[in-house]
Formats: structure tokens, C-alpha cells, sequence
């Protein structure tokens, strides 16, 4: 039986927990929920520059799009699995990464993370920021500093509140998306477009990297948002409502980003929202698929706002042994993360389809050994065996640094380092290959052999069975 206080926690619009562990008391959702929240995230203008890249650097229509489909599917996979986590834990994703790297050596992958969150908030509120100024007449700048304004006051409200606009942005931006590809059918040649092929497997490969990279990047926080979710919930459940929603949504978009960019030629650098509204509508209805454009980045974009908060009371709470954060703090990490993400996204939103392009593909060579080592642990070796409480004790079960799991990790960024091939970094061995980028697979497939084999025998920190703490009851004030 719960205490009042747990059941005040579970029932508050203001979210007062956060990498805590959530008692049963305090469950709640659906799987529904979860289908929705990733759909919407997918649904949105970000996912759509992604597809269009495939085109815009150099891939036809026809071979994108089946090698964008191949690639949500395997990233989809390495997400979903992730997501599963969540009820069975009921802990945010980036605090078990205690069970592997220790609770200093977390801070390793946590600090990475952080960049990531900064990262795409701050491209994702380039092409938000353009909609709100065409919608309401302004300069792009001060689009892109209110919809930050947004972002700040929906991560405050925290897990519930994030779900049901997940929800409200699933029905938008399905609605906005059935409108656009019947225009997009009725005024275009899409038969044209599918029969020019010439296959490149350089082209193909690059396409696949940037769905299966949009999908992996989703790992390190996607168990934050299915943690409160009935212990009881299947993971074989959990895992097909988070990864269908992902996948569906972000093939979909990336989709209509090919058609997009293959239309657009050289229109499309720079005015991405402008040319993407412009396929098909005008006056009113243009004005609401900006709305649809910017409401559908809400979601993502406080997905984004919300993991950077966990993540960084993550680090700080390793070096401090606490799990508790007052509100004043919580307010205090979100502003700057998102305010930090917006002032990049100001300084930066001139340049952003080249720059994003090779983010998002150097960004696979430091979350992909993590998702391997992570994955490898969790269903090969503990499962929802975790001592909860020794997540706080670097004196504990786990240790300060586990240099096993720190080393393979090293490893895993380093041997990808040849095989990477952007904008401002091509690794020595991509040319012999034809020009093709491998590394996210070998990013995956060697730190989960190596940590497979080198950390089979360290049973000694797995409990047998899940440690949860004493007295959880208290909540942040």
C-alpha cells in the first residue's frame, strides 16, 4: 500500500520526481500513450530535413526511401529495447548506466548525452522558430526564443503533461500530414520521380545511417517517458507501442522529405518550412500547417528539454549520492539547458541543414558503443535485477568506475573513428570503401561481442532479484 505522499506525487500536474525510482503506488499510462508520444515526436518538420538530406547529398528517390525503411527498422529496434526497460526499472534510462560504467564512470556517455539533447533542441528549434515567424509575422529570431518560452514551461509540468500533448500532436500532426501527401500526389509526378534509380551503395548506406542514427539517438532517454508505466506491463508490449510509434512516425516524415528535396533542388537549403507549406497550400491552410510545423516540434523538442534535465541532476547526483531534486533546481537546470540550446539555435540557424546533416551522422560514434554495452547488460546479464539504492553509493554494488565497461566504450568510439565520413571529419579507410560510411555498425556489433565476453563473469554485482530502496516515500519539495 502506498504512502499519501506517493499518491500526491502520482497525481500532481507538476511532476515532482525525477531519476528517483517510481513506486508502484505512482504507476499510471497506457501503452497507447506510449504509440502516441513517439508518433508525434516523429511527425514533425526535423524528421522530414532528415529524409530530405538523402536526396540533398546525393541519393535518388527510389533507393532512399527502402534504405530509410531498413534503417528505421534496426535503429527502431536498438530504441525500442531501450523503452522496454522502463516499467520493469521504473528509473529514468541514463542512471543505469551505474549498473555498467560505475557511478562516477556514468558521467561519461551522461556528459555526451547532454550535447546530444543541446544539439537537437537547438536544430529542432531552427525549423519550429521559421514557423512561428511565418505564423505570427515576425523575424525568425524571435520565433525561435518563444518557442523556447514553451518548451521551458511544458518541461516544467514534466511526465504527464509531456504525454498528453504527445497525444494532442499525434492527431495534429497525422491530420497535417494526410493533407500534405495528397496535395503532394495530386500536384507532382511522384512515378517520375521513382523511375530514376541509380542505385549507390555509398548513397544507400548514407541513407540508412541517417534513419537508423535518428531511431539510436532516441535510446538514451526513450525508458524516461514508459518508467511510470504498471510494473506488470509487457515488454514485449512496451516495445512494439514505442517502436512502431517511432518507426511509423519517422518513416512517414522522412518520406515526404525525399519527395520534398527531389522536387526542391536547390530551393530547399535554408527555407525548409517555407518550401515544404508551399507543396501545397496557401493563406489559411498554410497558416495552420505552420501550426501543425511548430506544434509538432513541441513534443520532440521537450523530450529533448526534459532528458537534458535528467540527465545533467544524473551527474551531479553521482558526485553528490542523492537522488532527491528541489523544485528550485529543477527550474534552475531547465532554463539553462534550454536556454542554452536556444542561443545555438540563434547563432547558428543561417547555417543549419549542412551543419545538422553532420551532427547527426558523428553523433552514431558515441551513442551507439553505449546502446550496445546497455543492452548487452540489461538482457543478457541483470534484467531488471538492479539494486536500486546502491545507484546512489559509489560505495556500493557498483562501484565509482567500472573500467571494463569504460575501456569497451573507449574502444567502441575509437575503432568507429575510420569509418566515419562528414562534413568536418572523414575517417582514413571511408574512401577505399567506396566513399561509404559503416561506422554505426561496427559501432554496434563490437562493444556488445567485446562486453559480452569480457564482462560475462562479473556476476558479482547482480542481485537476484530487484533491490528496491526501503523508504522511497518522501518526494522533492
Amino acid at each position: 500500500m502506498g504512502s499519501s505522499p506517493d499518491r500526491a506525487a502520482g497525481a500532481s500536474l507538476i511532476e515532482t520526481r525525477s531519476i528517483d525510482y517510481i513506486p508502484d503506488s505512482e504507476r499510471h499510462g497506457s501503452l497507447w500513450s506510449q504509440f502516441t508520444l513517439w508518433l508525434a515526436a516523429n511527425l514533425q518538420i526535423t524528421a522530414i530535413v532528415t529524409g530530405a538530406l538523402a536526396v540533398v547529398l546525393g541519393g535518388d528517390v527510389f533507393w532512399s526511401l527502402v534504405a530509410l525503411a531498413l534503417g528505421q527498422i534496426v535503429g527502431g529496434t536498438v530504441m525500442a529495447l531501450h523503452g522496454a526497460q522502463g516499467p520493469q526499472l521504473g528509473l529514468p534510462q541514463m542512471i543505469s548506466s551505474r549498473v555498467q560504467f560505475g557511478v562516477f564512470g556514468a558521467v561519461i556517455p551522461i556528459a555526451l548525452v547532454c550535447i546530444m539533447y543541446v544539439g537537437f533542441s537547438a536544430s529542432g528549434s531552427v525549423l519550429a522558430g521559421q514557423a512561428v515567424a511565418q505564423l505570427l509575422h515576425v523575424d525568425d529570431a524571435i520565433g525561435i526564443a518563444l518557442f523556447g518560452l514553451v518548451i521551458i514551461a511544458l518541461t516544467i509540468f514534466g511526465y504527464r503533461t509531456i504525454h498528453a500533448v504527445g497525444r494532442i500532436a499525434s492527431v495534429v500532426g497525422i491530420f497535417a500530414f494526410i493533407y500534405m501527401f495528397v496535395q503532394l500526389f495530386a500536384r507532382h509526378d511522384i512515378g517520375a520521380l521513382l523511375d530514376n534509380r541509380h542505385f549507390s551503395l555509398a548513397s544507400f548506406l548514407l541513407s540508412m545511417s541517417l534513419s537508423a542514427s535518428w531511431q539510436i539517438a532516441f535510446g538514451p532517454y526513450v525508458a524516461d517517458y514508459s518508467r511510470y508505466l504498471p510494473r506488470t506491463t509487457s515488454s514485449v508490449a512496451t516495445f512494439l507501442a514505442v517502436g512502431l510509434g517511432s518507426v511509423i512516425g519517422a518513416q512517414a516524415s522522412m518520406v515526404f522529405g525525399v519527395f520534398a528535396a527531389a522536387l526542391a533542388g536547390g530551393q530547399f537549403a535554408h527555407h525548409e518550412v517555407a518550401y515544404i507549406v508551399g507543396l501545397g497550400a496557401t493563406g489559411t491552410v498554410a497558416a495552420l500547417l505552420f501550426f501543425s510545423i511548430a506544434f509538432g516540434k513541441v513534443t520532440v523538442t521537450t523530450l529533448n528539454a526534459y532528458g537534458s534535465f535528467m540527465s545533467m541532476v544524473t551527474i551531479v547526483s553521482g558526485f553528490r549520492g542523492t537522488r532527491v531534486v528541489s523544485t528550485r533546481s529543477r527550474l534552475i537546470y531547465i532554463v539553462a539547458m534550454v536556454g542554452l540550446s536556444t542561443v545555438i539555435g540563434l547563432l547558428g540557424r543561417h547555417s543549419f541543414l549542412k551543419e545538422f546533416s553532420a551532427f547527426i551522422l558523428f553523433l552514431l560514434a558515441f551513442f551507439t558503443p553505449w546502446s550496445a554495452i546497455n543492452l548487452v547488460d540489461y538482457y543478457c546479464f541483470t534484467r531488471s535485477r538492479y539494486d536500486v539504492p546502491a545507484l546512489s553509493d559509489p560505495n556500493g554494488r557498483y562501484g565509482r568506475w567500472n573500467m571494463t565497461a569504460i575501456l569497451i566504450y573507449v574502444i567502441g568510439v575509437a575503432i568507429q573513428m575510420p569509418f566515419i565520413s562528414t562534413s568536418f571529419y572523414t575517417g582514413p579507410l571511408v574512401a577505399s570503401l567506396g566513399d561509404t560510411d559503416i561506422s554505426w555498425i561496427i559501432g554496434l556489433v563490437v562493444p556488445a561481442v567485446l562486453y559480452y565476453v569480457f564482462a560475462k563473469g562479473s556476476f558479482a554485482r547482480i542481485p537476484d532479484r530487484l533491490i528496491l530502496p526501503k523508504d522511497r516515500s518522501q518526494v522533492q519539495g
